[in-house]
């Protein structure tokens, strides 16, 4: 299980630090891919291969199913840290979550995502926007 956050800047190659907390529970290899909310995830090669047996039991004949699996696969890759504990996140990777400087790297439960920090503090922003709405639902699951 994922959690917490954590600030860390990407350098001019495109590199970031990871926590090693987060490194000791993905491994030496894990996949990036392209995120909702403009985001990063990272996921464990356990954790990606359940989400891809899953996504593979999507019908082609489903437009939405065709287009989730390509939003995923197009943009999943690879990663391995270096000595230092950074990984390089490839061009693409990056713009889609708008990384240039600041990032915020959180546990997500079963998978880690990468935000551009200004983008995360948005997000929360909104986030507390519909409050009411997320204490609504945590009580129709009994939270």
């Amino acid at each position: 299980m994922f959690m917490g956050e954590y600030q860390h800047s990407i350098d001019a190659k495109g590199r970031i630090s990871f926590p090693a907390k987060f490194r000791e529970q993905l491994g030496q290899a894990f996949v990036a891919t392209k995120g909702q909310d403009g985001c990063l995830f990272i996921f464990s090669t356990g954790e990606w291969r359940a989400l891809e047996a899953k996504l593979e039991q999507l019908p082609t004949s489903s437009k939405h199913a065709r287009a989730v699996s390509r939003f995923f696969f197009s943009g999943a890759t690879e990663l391995e840290c270096d000595k230092l504990g950074r990984v390089l996140l490839p061009a693409k990777l990056r713009e889609h979550a708008g990384l240039c400087k600041e990032a915020t790297v959180i546990g997500a439960g079963r998978r880690v995502e990468i935000w551009d920090s200004g983008r995360w503090d948005e997000y929360n922003e909104k986030s507390r926007e519909t409050v009411d709405g997320i204490e609504e639902e945590l009580t129709g699951l009994g939270i």
